[in-house]
C-alpha cells in the first residue's frame, strides 16, 4: 500500500485487488464484454477501501486512483452512489468498474457509502444530514498529495443526483458535475412508486416538506451558475421519472444554469443498452469542464 495514503485522516485503508474470486462474481453481473474491460481497468487503477470520519461517526468509502502516479497531479471526482441502506452498496468491484472508468482516464475518484450503509455508524437520512458524509470527503483530499483541489467534480447516480444538487448548494469548490438517471423531485417519485413512501418514512419524516427539501426541481434558481451540468436520462426509466428531468432541464433553463440533458431513447434506469456511449459522454465532459477547464457556453440569447 501507499504510504502516503496512511494519514490521520483514514480510520482506516486496505487495498482491494481484482482476484479471480472477485472476476466471478463480477462475471455474473456484467458478462463476457464487460469483465474483459474491467480486468484491463484493474491493470490500470490502485483500489483501496477506507473508512473516515464525519460528524464523529465512522463512515465507510472507497478509493480509486490511477496507478502511475508519480510526481503528478490528477483531477478529482467524487461519485455519489444510488440505492439506500445496502441497496446500491457499492462493492469492490465497482472499483473496477463505476469507479474505474473515470480513474483510467486520469481521475482520483472517492465515494462514500453514506451513513447507516455498508459498515458506517449512524443512519441513512436519504438527503438529510448524511449529505456532510460527502462533504466530508473534502478534507480526506486534502491529504492526499497527488490530488489538484482546483480541479474537484462530483458524479450522481440515481439517487446520488439528488444527494450531488444538496450538496452543489452548499459548498463552492466543485467545478464540473455529471448526473446520471437523477432523482429531481420525490413528490412525483412517490406518486410513480407508491413503495418509496416506506423507505422516505424510514429514512426521514416522509413528508411533502421534506421530499421538496431534497428535490432540485423546486429549488432550481439556488443551483450554482457556475457548475456546468451533464444530465443523462433513458426515456423507459421507471424507477426516476424522465419527466422529472425533463421539468428540470426547463427550470435550468429559465435560470441560466449551465446544463446539457441526454435522453436516451427506451433505456432503462441503468443506461443499459448505451452503456458506452454514457461513458464517453461523461469522460469527455469532465475532460472538457475539469480536467482542461474550459469556459462555459453563453447562456443568453444571442446568434443570428
Amino acid at each position: 500500500m501507499n504510504k502516503i495514503l496512511k494519514n490521520k485522516k483514514f480510520g482506516s485503508i486496505k487495498e482491494i485487488h481484482f482476484t479471480p474470486e472477485l472476476k466471478k462474481r463480477l462475471w455474473a453481473v456484467l458478462g463476457d464484454k464487460k469483465i474483459k474491460r474491467a480486468e484491463e481497468i484493474s491493470k490500470k487503477i490502485d483500489g483501496f477501501q477506507f473508512t473516515y470520519l464525519s460528524a464523529g461517526r465512522k463512515i465507510s468509502g472507497l478509493l480509486a486512483l490511477p496507478k502511475s502516479r508519480a510526481g503528478k497531479k490528477f483531477p478529482c471526482i467524487i461519485y455519489n452512489r444510488g440505492g439506500n441502506k445496502n441497496f446500491g452498496t457499492l462493492r469492490h468491484g465497482a472499483l473496477f468498474n463505476n469507479l474505474g472508468f473515470l480513474a483510467v482516464e486520469g481521475y482520483v475518484v472517492i465515494a462514500s457509502q453514506y451513513s447507516g450503509n455498508n459498515l458506517s455508524e449512524g443512519k441513512d437520512e436519504y438527503g438529510g444530514r448524511d449529505i456532510n458524509d460527502i462533504i466530508a470527503l473534502h478534507e480526506i483530499l486534502k491529504t492526499i498529495p497527488f490530488v489538484d483541489m482546483k480541479k474537484i467534480g462530483m458524479y450522481g447516480g440515481s439517487r446520488g443526483g439528488m444527494m450531488t444538487f444538496l450538496v452543489m448548494i452548499k459548498v463552492k469548490w466543485i467545478k464540473a458535475v455529471c448526473i446520471k438517471s437523477g432523482l429531481y423531485n420525490l413528490v412525483r417519485n412517490v406518486e410513480l412508486r407508491p413503495e418509496m413512501k416506506k423507505v422516505f418514512k424510514e429514512a426521514f419524516d416522509g413528508s411533502k416538506k421534506e421530499m421538496v427539501r431534497r428535490s432540485v426541481e423546486y429549488w432550481a434558481d439556488k443551483v450554482p451558475k457556475n457548475i456546468p451540468i451533464l444530465m443523462l436520462h433513458g426515456s423507459s426509466d421507471w424507477r426516476s421519472s424522465p419527466i422529472d428531468a425533463l421539468e428540470t432541464s426547463k427550470k435550468f433553463i429559465k435560470y441560466k444554469v449551465p446544463h446539457r440533458l441526454v435522453l436516451f431513447e427506451g433505456a432503462d434506469h441503468f443506461l443499459t443498452e448505451f452503456s458506452e456511449e454514457e461513458n464517453s459522454l461523461t469522460i469527455s465532459w469532465f475532460n472538457k469542464y475539469l480536467k482542461n477547464g474550459e469556459s462555459l457556453p453563453n447562456p443568453k440569447p444571442h446568434g443570428a
